[in-house]
């Protein structure tokens, strides 16, 4: 019995000490860390069973990313297999990761220095070294600071450059080029002894220069762009490079000579007025007029890409001479480029040889102008018309580098300008419609210098029938801004240009508007053509014209302008010709200007007066006084407050309807008001002190307001362009109020606490991404909603949803007005339809099922990268709305801030019983995530940036046009 109770005990002890031991066992902790990249790498390089499976493996690790903190476990692994791989291929490949990992943000490069170094001293492959070389200079552009591995980086370049592989010295070359100073020494005195030769200390450029020599023409190209590198670096190249660079222009390579070229005109640009001696002779000139000469030489290259990249530097050298600027455009040698001897040396001569005139031959002392040509030019013969030889290459790259550049000098040199006009007319009749469309664009730019003769008129007028509908366009564009020089000038383009009408209708408000400009430059030839014009006669009556002829519209078009000016014009106006001018001034008021008639009653003048008719000045004035007047107001729930901004706010609408250059800032600064005028009004009203089912008619009043808002915001910041990053910070502020609006009238009206963890979680996401991109601008928000909610945020990140709202609603109520500061130039995109019209009855006919084309042409002004952003909506009458994208060959750019839209939309849609309007109208769209403000994406796998990638998503779409109304009809299908 007591035996049988001792073992009882015994067993119960047992367990209770085996429990006692297994609670006290500290439990196991789990740790949860990512996959390493230096360990999978080294497994995957340890599997490679030869240098191929080796390579394979290194290709697809360098397509996956690497995170900061693994590159430097990942670089001591390739290390490690480097010194034991003994295939270039991977050695190379191995040599190229090093390189790209050492861009990584947060690595520091300078920890491989000495490691890249060490096996580059022990590479015997030259195309490994070449590679080596190129991850060194790589990792240098990383460390501009560090001098010390820059002059390490630099001996180790000197060292190579001695290498026969082309490869090794190219990249060395570049690395003196990227690195190299003026006051780095670039030799050392060696320690072989006190009787040995010492090599001396260069500089940089000259070490650079001995290899403008070399036997490899890829080596002397290297050369010579280092040394532009060294220029691109604002380190000023020695003039002793000069001749060395003329030299080139006559190498056998092409690569050699397009580098040349660049080369001497970078030293034309920076020793301008160096004199400099003309060989075989012992004349001087300036160092631009020889390096000109040169330039000009080029253009007769045998390699047509040195010929355009000469033509285009010739462009940019206005500071060479007229008389050099001059002989580009005479093939024969001009008289002012040769150096003639005088009187007293050509008698000196002559009394040298014994020879005197002997008086039998008329004039036989008499001075000759004949002289050798090949010896005392002062500019090569080759040289002359170099822009006629550009103008008549047989590549067209070259004929429209050839008119950039005529262009360029000529808007610098009104002489100059008149005498290559007769060229440049000439190449409108160019068989390539690109170089026909430049020389059109470069005439209209140097209008201003010239007068178009008769005979020059001509030629251009005879582009008018060509079937480019650009060309034409352009061409009324030149119209626009030439001058002319007689009335018959004037008669020739107007029978033109509605000839241009009759032929091709569609031309029609671009022949008007071209009208228009012709009739107000030139009052005084169009003048004396009226009663021809108008087919008036002073002593009978004659016919009243057809309002509905287009030719007509454009004949008054031109008169009306005319005599804007001219004030004895509209004496010889006939009864009905007012009549027309009274239509014509209210249907065409963009192209018909106000004219004050004698003897007649003044119809109310639609010209703007007051403010807009004043200077601009004033009208700024106005413009900041209004916005000074309101930031006066620090509390807008005051008395009197929002009566004020409801007054501003229709002060700047009417300021920007009546002056068109200050448009964009008056809407800006309106639209900003009504924001925190709605803003204001929705957290006065009653709902905030009563229960939610007591007010949801003001529940659904303040959230159309809140949505309105969010709108207008967007359209503050994609809709208007030139802001300033305080203007852009200043809108997210408002949007972040009306979020916040948006979020407390949800918490209240909608039961849940997941959907409104979920709101409140957004928006905090929202306020800390407005502290990362606008953290400099943060000062100039004391007292805003943003800034309270910063401060609060360490409070609001442990805060239950319930309370987060109630912190919302105080602090928005409690928030201060920010003012605007209104930067100096805002424009508003828009947008005009020009076709269709909106206004033909006849409906556009087409089986349903199928589809019909309708022409869209639009003009687009101030509208930020069109080709992404602009989208064209059909709405039908059942409601249906489509969204067409547009071609990036739809979109034309005719003139600066201007985009012209040239599509056509497909129509299609079951069959109706009658026929219906559509609107079609055009839109910008959005996206936040196209901001200019966000951060790029991190320099690993640049190698991959040439790929196409996805646009980003759309979030919304803004207005950009009045919509326009077109009768379609789709007819039911024939059995």
């Amino acid at each position: 019995m007591a035996a049988h109770l001792k073992k009882r005990v015994y067993e119960e002890f047992s367990k209770v000490s085996q429990q006692v031991t297994l609670e006290e066992a500290p439990a196991k902790k789990l740790r949860l860390t990512k996959p390493s990249k230096s360990a999978a790498l080294h497994i995957d390089l340890c599997k490679a069973s030869c240098p191929t499976d080796a390579l394979q493996y290194l290709l697809s690790f360098a397509r996956k990313p690497v995170e900061a903190e693994s590159v430097e476990g990942v670089v001591r692994i390739l290390l490690e297999h480097y010194y034991k791989e003994s295939d270039n291929s991977v050695r190379l490949k191995i040599a190229s990761l090093l390189g790209l990992l050492s861009k990584t943000q947060g690595f520091t490069p300078d920890s491989i220095v000495d490691d890249a170094i060490n096996i580059l001293n022990n590479e015997k492959s030259h195309q490994v070294l070449a590679q080596l070389l190129d991850t060194l200079l790589i990792i240098g552009t990383q460390l501009p600071d560090k001098t010390a591995v820059i002059q390490r980086l630099i001996d180790v370049a000197c060292k190579h450059l001695s290498s026969t592989y082309f490869g090794v010295r190219n990249k060395c070359l570049q690395l003196l080029g990227c690195l190299g100073t003026v006051d780095m020494p670039l030799g050392k005195e060696t320690d072989a002894g006190p009787g040995a030769q010492t090599s001396p200390v260069r500089d940089v450029q000259s070490l650079i220069s001995d290899y403008f020599q070399d036997q490899d023409p890829r080596v002397r190209t290297a050369a010579i762009k280092a040394m532009l590198q060294l220029h691109e670096r604002e380190m000023k190249i020695q003039q002793i490079i000069y001749n060395q660079a003329c030299k080139l222009l006559s190498d056998d390579y092409e690569q050699v000579r397009s580098a040349a070229v660049q080369m001497v005109w970078v030293l034309s640009q920076l020793y301008p007025e160096s004199i400099v001696p003309i060989p075989s002779s012992n004349e001087e000139i300036r160092l631009v007029d020889d390096s000109f000469g040169k330039i000009c030489h080029m253009v007769s290259d045998g390699s047509w890409v040195v010929r355009v990249q000469a033509a285009k530097l010739l462009g940019s050298m206005h500071q060479v001479s007229p008389h050099f600027l001059e002989q580009t455009l005479d093939k024969k040698l001009m008289s002012d480029l040769r150096r003639k001897r005088t009187a007293h040396e050509r008698a000196k001569e002559l009394y040298a040889s014994g020879e005197f005139s002997s008086g039998r031959r008329w004039a036989d002392d008499a001075p000759k102008e004949k002289v050798d040509t090949t010896g005392v030019n002062l500019i090569d013969s080759g040289a002359c018309g170099a822009f006629v030889h550009g103008l008549e290459d047989e590549m067209y790259e070259v004929r429209i580098a050839a008119v950039e550049a005529l262009c360029s000098l000529a808007q610098s040199s009104s002489s100059f300008a008149e005498k290559c006009l007769d060229f440049l007319v000439d190449m409108f009749n160019d068989e390539i419609e690109e170089v026909r469309l430049q020389s059109i664009h470069v005439l209209r730019q140097i209008s201003t210098h010239i007068t178009l003769r008769e005979d020059q008129l001509d030629t251009v007028l005879a582009v008018l029938e060509d079937k480019s509908r650009d060309i034409r366009e352009a061409l009324h564009e030149l119209l626009c801004y030439t001058n002319v020089s007689t009335k018959e000038c004037i008669q020739l383009a107007l029978l033109e240009l509605l000839k241009n009408l009759t032929k091709y209708p569609t031309d029609r408000n671009s022949v008007w508007k071209c009208l228009k400009f012709l009739g107000a430059r030139h009052p005084t030839l169009v003048l004396p053509i009226v009663p021809e014009l108008l087919s008036t006669h002073p002593y009978f009556d004659t016919p009243e014209p057809d309002m509905d002829d287009p030719a007509y519209i454009a004949v008054l078009v031109l008169v009306f302008n005319a005599a804007q000016t001219c004030p004895t014009m509209p004496a010889l106006f006939s009864d009905h010709t007012f009549r027309h001018y009274a239509y014509l001034r209210d249907s065409l008021s963009h192209l018909v200007p106000h004219l004050r008639l004698p003897g007649r009653k003044q119809a109310a003048s639609l010209e703007p007066s007051g403010v807009g008719s004043g200077s601009l000045d004033s009208a700024h004035n106005f413009l900041q006084d209004s916005l000074i007047r309101v930031s006066a107001l620090q509390n807008l729930e005051t008395p009197g407050a929002q009566d004020l901004l409801e007054f501003t706010i229709r002060d700047l609408q009417r300021l920007g309807e009546l002056q068109t250059e200050l448009a964009g800032s008056a809407d800006f600064c309106a639209t900003y008001l009504r924001c925190q005028l709605l803003l204001t009004k929705a957290l006065q009203e009653k709902l905030w002190t009563m229960a939610v089912p007591l007010c949801l008619k003001q529940n659904a009043k303040v959230s159309t307001a809140a949505r309105q808002i969010l709108d207008e915001t967007y359209k503050l910041e994609f809709l208007y362009s030139g802001l300033e990053t305080q203007q852009i910070a200043t809108i997210h502020n408002v949007r972040l109020q009306a979020k916040a609006l948006q979020l407390i009238l949800t918490a209240r009206s909608k039961r849940g606490v997941d959907h409104v963890l979920g709101i409140c979680e957004k928006f905090l996401q929202d306020v800390e991404s407005f502290q990362r991109l606008f953290m400099a601008e943060l000062p100039h928000f004391q007292d805003s909603f943003v800034e309270k909610l910063l401060e609060l945020m360490p409070r609001l990140t442990a805060c239950k949803p319930h309370d987060l709202v109630k912190i919302f609603q105080t602090t928005l109520r409690q928030s201060r007005f920010i003012h605007l500061k209104l930067p100096e130039q805002i424009h508003r995109a828009s947008a005009t339809i020009i076709e269709p019209t909106g206004e033909s009855d006849n409906a556009l006919r087409f089986t349903s099922g199928l589809v019909v084309a309708l022409d869209i042409d639009a003009t687009l002004e101030h509208v930020q990268d069109p080709q992404t952003t602009v989208k064209v909506q059909v709405l039908y009458p059942d409601g249906q709305s489509h969204i067409i994208h547009p071609k990036p060959g739809d979109f034309r750019t005719p003139g600066p801030g201007r985009v012209r839209l040239i599509t056509q939309v497909y129509l299609s849609h079951s069959a109706w019983t009658e026929a219906c309007q559509i609107e079609v109208r055009l839109l910008l769209a959005y996206s936040t995530s196209s901001c200019k403000l966000y951060v790029s994406k991190p320099a690993w796998n640049e190698s991959m940036d040439g790929l196409p990638t996805n646009e980003s998503s759309i979030e919304g779409t803004i207005n950009l046009s009045k919509p326009v109304k077109v009768f379609i009809m789709p007819k039911p299908a024939r059995r």
